[in-house]
């Protein structure tokens, strides 16, 4: 698995059940809401800064979504995509990558399209047994507990650059081995 993360250069995230628990706070106009990990924002931080590319693929429309990557500067956000290995080719041309060079975190059905289409298919702790089952590799952080985070920690880290970006980030105060 090591040497399948060192070649990651994109990684593509679904939102419910993996950015968020799963669960859809709506307000009083029926609009969504978000609860998003603070660990996966500081984490697509590190990442931007190591130079990997953060990525959302989501079957929903939310406005909460929009403001959240917008924040953590990801540039690429597909919603409303119902045909999520169409999404990930699309992503995957515009940005230039190969199939190995992609990873895809998904925690439902719906993500197993998408898991053929990635080089390396992840599943949040808590994903749906078939979707385990297919999986590369499964977190142990369930979704919106931090999943991103873990796989963002495992790529860098693979990839030696972890405790670089995290020392230009943040001055060096959190030493962890890479």
């Amino acid at each position: 698995m090591i040497a399948a993360l060192r070649e990651v250069r994109l990684i593509v995230t679904d939102v419910d059940g993996v950015l968020t628990s799963g669960l859809i706070p709506l307000d009083a106009e029926g609009r969504r809401m978000g609860f998003f990990s603070a660990r996966d924002g500081l984490g697509v931080t590190l990442a931007r800064h190591a130079g990997l590319e953060i990525a959302v693929l989501s079957g929903a429309t939310s406005g909460a979504l929009r403001g959240r990557a917008a924040e953590l500067g990801i540039r690429f956000v597909r919603e409303g995509e119902r045909d999520k290995a169409a999404g990930v080719a699309a992503l995957l041309r515009s940005m230039g990558c190969e199939r190995a060079a992609c990873l895809y975190l998904g925690d439902d059905l719906n993500d197993l399209p998408a898991f053929r289409a990635a080089g390396v298919a992840v599943a949040v702790a808590d994903a749906v047994p078939e979707l385990r089952a297919r999986a590369d590799w499964v977190t142990l952080a369930a979704g919106g507990q931090g999943a991103l985070r873990e796989v963002i920690d495992a790529v860098l880290q693979a990839q030696g650059v972890r405790q670089r970006a995290v020392d230009e980030l943040f001055g060096g105060d959190a030493r962890q081995e890479d």
